[in-house]
């Protein structure tokens, strides 16, 4: 997939309109508790600035009901940014409004409007062709660099490069690695190449798992799913979270994947979901009726590392367990450290995987941490991405 970048476009001058990821984490006093996705998107801001482009940034945040809602108001992730960088930062109170007119047409070289929150419009989420053409009014250059809504197709990520038709349409920075890890490394992996794959549901990565049958060496189970193809194989889960309408389908991947399809040889068991519930390892497959599977055992711990060890490409999305609360965290800790110390190219899908990687200090230590959970995943099953394709090649 070889779409041209910023970096190929004369930007001196021009309004470069771009589809940032600044979704990020608020607390209850509208502070960030994680500015990442800023920081991620830095690269392709200061590239158009620094080469004397305006900036004009557009990105969601939160789920309001297409319509303005001040709790999730882009001004907090604009009051960052213009801590991040020397630029001037401007905020516009609306999107397509006066105010949002007024600041762009106002913005010289060098400088930034943020514009508020897209999904404040009805348009952005039915991907309206007339609010896009809006959007597309205020620029020279359409740049997408908000991978973590790449699988989507609102109105910023799909209809606002349409109504640009012979203007250029690129990607920034962040896409490209995106797309150079998620589709490139794993079109062509070096190997063994393994997946390991965890989560609460089968359902939501049946797609992934057909997939990376068909590509990868190995193919490690953790997380709750592994419950639902424990019971397609005849085993007791007791009180752990199964999908009993998915058996049928666990069962045709076990066929599928054969000995490719690797899952838990023991479970980390709790009798509650807490922290101080009584525990025991038990042999997957043998969890007694009042007990529940909360992560993989030891002994699974240290089959999945020992795959590790050995693998030249590794793609790691979900956890192992409940990562959250110990002790049932371990099964994610030791295989995030195992990824973290292999010689692999070590791609991380986002979501729980990317958090657990960012806590437990291994983020500079693995190849690439994607910025999109639900992308990374599309992407993963092999999915088009109508956002990207209709960028410049």
């Amino acid at each position: 997939m070889a779409k041209k970048t910023i970096a190929s476009v004369d930007v001196q001058g021009k309004a470069v309109l771009i589809r940032v990821d600044f979704n990020v984490p608020l607390d209850e006093n509208g502070k960030i508790t994680d500015d990442r996705r800023i920081r991620m998107a830095l690269p392709t801001i200061t590239s158009v600035l620094e080469r004397g482009g305006k900036v004009i940034l557009m990105s969601h945040l939160g789920r309001p009901k297409d319509a303005p809602d001040a709790k999730f108001t882009l001004k907090p992730a604009a009051d960052r940014l213009a801590e991040l960088i020397p630029n001037k930062v401007t905020f516009a109170t609306d999107t397509v409004g006066d105010d949002a007119k007024a600041k762009v047409a106002a913005l010289q070289s060098g400088e930034v409007v943020v514009l508020e929150n897209l999904r404040f419009q009805p348009g952005e989420k039915k991907g309206d062709a007339e609010f896009a053409k809006q959007l597309a009014a205020f620029a020279d250059v359409y740049v997408n660099d908000a991978f973590g809504t790449c699988h989507r197709t609102d109105a910023s990520m799909v209809a606002v490069p349409e109504a640009m038709a012979g203007k250029p349409k690129v990607c920034g920075f962040l896409v490209e690695k995106e797309i150079k890890y998620l589709t490139d490394t794993i079109s062509n992996p070096a190997r063994p190449f393994v997946a390991i794959l965890g989560g609460a549901k089968v359902s939501d990565k049946i797609m992934v798992i057909k997939n990376l049958l068909g590509i990868c060496d190995k193919v490690l189970i953790g997380g709750a799913m592994a419950y639902t193809f424990s019971l397609a194989q005849g085993g007791k889960v007791g009180k752990s979270l199964v999908e009993p309408d998915k058996v049928d389908l666990a069962k045709e991947l076990l066929a599928e994947g054969g000995d490719k399809l690797v899952l838990p040889i023991d479970t980390h068991a709790g009798d509650a979901f807490s922290a101080d519930c009584n525990k025991k390892i038990v042999a997957a497959g043998q969890i007694d009726d009042d007990y529940e599977g909360l992560d993989i055992g030891p002994e699974t711990a240290k089959l999945y590392c020992d795959i590790v060890k050995g693998a030249k490409t590794v793609v790691w999305n979900g956890p192992m367990g409940v990562c959250e609360m110990p002790p049932f965290d371990e099964g994610t800790k030791a295989v995030a450290q195992a990824i973290a110390e292999s010689d692999a190219v070590s791609i991380i899908g986002g979501g729980d995987s990317a958090a657990a990687i960012q806590k437990l200090g291994f983020a500079d230590k693995v190849t690439h941490v994607s910025t999109g959970g639900g992308a990374s995943l599309a992407m993963l099953e092999g999915k088009k991405f109508a956002a990207v394709d209709l960028l410049d090649e």
